[in-house]
């Protein structure tokens, strides 16, 4: 079994796609779901799955390394961000070295970086005229967005499609890609043992 922590900061609606993708898998099981908001609704949504949580804060996730503790309590192996806003520390990539996934809502290299994430991304696209968006599966280093790229989709955008709209068509993709591409990474490592 290949036991899988969720980072995310917000409400969740990745995260969920996922749980209730692997929630019948053998091979594969969300069994921690980590935030650094005490409020985020993922934490609703790990909760009603009987997923346990941690709560995180800037001290314990940089200036320790108490989270690898929490990790290989879960018996983690392979960590999947799925709307987590901060910067993953050195040792945390490390420890889990080509086993950290993220998902980003534009097609890298454009519209990444530090502060490139949500309604941010879709105006920029937006602003730059754009006649196409849609998602990056990456795996994670210690820059913002600059990991090798695993798997894009795209989706075509109208001239009149507004920000938001920007974000339900990618937010769509999201959810239809995000899962199947997390079981191809962790079924490839698999198979490379």
């Amino acid at each position: 079994m290949t036991n899988i922590a969720i980072f995310a900061s917000g409400g969740g609606s990745n995260a969920e796609k996922i749980i209730e993708y692997f929630k019948d898998s053998e091979r594969i099981k969300v069994s921690l779901v980590v935030s650094n908001k005490p409020g985020a609704g993922v934490l609703t949504i790990a909760a009603a799955h009987g997923i346990p949580t941690q709560i995180i804060d800037r001290q314990m996730f940089y200036e320790s390394e108490t989270i690898l503790d929490v990790l290989e309590k879960h018996h983690v192996s392979f960590v999947v961000l799925a709307g987590f806003l901060w910067l993953v520390p050195g040792y945390l990539v490390r420890a889990f070295s080509g086993k950290i996934v993220n998902i980003h809502p534009a097609l890298l290299p454009k519209y990444g970086g530090k502060g490139m994430y949500g309604a941010n991304v879709h105006a920029a696209v937006k602003a730059a005229g754009e006649t196409q968006s849609g998602i990056t599966i990456h795996l994670v280093n210690e820059h913002y967005d600059e990991g090798d790229i695993i798997f894009q989709a795209t989706c075509p955008l109208e001239t009149n499609d507004t920000a938001a709209e920007i974000g339900r068509k990618v937010l769509q993709l999201e959810h239809r890609h995000f899962p199947e591409i997390i079981e191809q990474v962790i079924q490839a490592h698999i198979n490379a043992r």
